[in-house]
């Protein structure tokens, strides 16, 4: 399976957002490849969160989304994107990640479960946090995938829960803050994250801006196999389960392991 992280920097204009998403799916599709991975919030963001930001959230079934599902009906190419989901009733939204998949429109969506009230923010005044449902995860040519963001990376428990459920690929899609260290940790959590679970990381950021960029592909082993710098663009590499399977028979440890990690209820 070929797969794409796609790196924007997302504005409060949401045409011009799924402009963009749609053009680097274009040439994502050009590139052969199956899925599209986007950042946190691609449908729309800003450097602060406020009840005016809240406000713009739509519903699962609202033009952004109908729109994902046309690019994809239109290039062949499943979409993975972030979005801020409207709660009825509610003054919070939800930060959520989507999955819009050719000849089956929406198909799984993931609430964010860690929110990141932590260096100065306070994502849970404007955000609801998910509900502790366990893994989600979805198949596209042969590759489980599962759906964490952002914040999620720094919680180990959150991807070993997707390995437990057979996922060879977990996805970040994110809006990584700038800051001291912040680029290092990103890239040292993404490679940890592959490393321990012994399967593909996609870390998907929002550019300079506002994230750090520096989206990147990490193998089982722990190899970065597509990185981007600073700059708008895509990177592409194939997904293979069976390097899964090779590297988890020569280092065992998800099975040597004497603890388990329960889904919380």
């Amino acid at each position: 399976m070929k797969l794409a992280i796609c790196q924007m920097v997302s504005g409060e204009d949401k045409a011009a957002n799924l402009g963009e998403i749609r053009r680097l799916t274009g040439i994502a599709a050009e590139a052969g490849a199956h899925v599209a991975v986007f950042p946190e919030f691609a449908m729309l963001h800003t450097s602060q969160l406020s009840a005016s930001f809240v406000a713009e959230g739509e519903p699962l079934d609202g033009p952004f989304v109908q729109e994902l599902r046309l690019i994809a009906e239109q290039t062949g190419v499943t979409l993975v994107a972030g979005m801020l989901e409207a709660i009825p009733g509610e003054d919070r939204g939800y930060n959520t990640v989507v999955v819009v998949t050719p000849g089956e429109g929406l198909t799984h969506t993931y609430h964010k479960a860690h929110l990141y009230d932590a260096f100065g923010f306070k994502e849970s005044e404007y955000i609801r946090p998910g509900d502790l449902d366990g893994p989600v995860t979805f198949q596209a040519h042969g590759v489980t995938i599962g759906i964490l963001t952002c914040y999620d990376l720094r919680f180990p428990e959150a991807a070993r829960q997707h390995a437990d459920a057979g996922a060879d690929l977990v996805l970040y899609p994110a809006a990584w803050v700038p800051g001291p260290r912040k680029e290092d940790h990103w890239k040292t959590l993404a490679r940890a994250r592959a490393i321990e679970n012994t399967g593909y990381v996609a870390a998907v950021s929002q550019g300079p801006g506002l994230g750090t960029g520096g989206s990147l592909i990490v193998d089982p082993m722990g190899l970065t196999i597509a990185e981007l710098g600073d700059g708008v663009g895509i990177a592409v590499a194939e997904i293979f389960p069976e390097r899964v399977a090779d590297v988890r028979a020569t280092n065992p440890c998800l099975h040597n392991r004497r603890f388990t990690v329960a889904a919380a209820g």
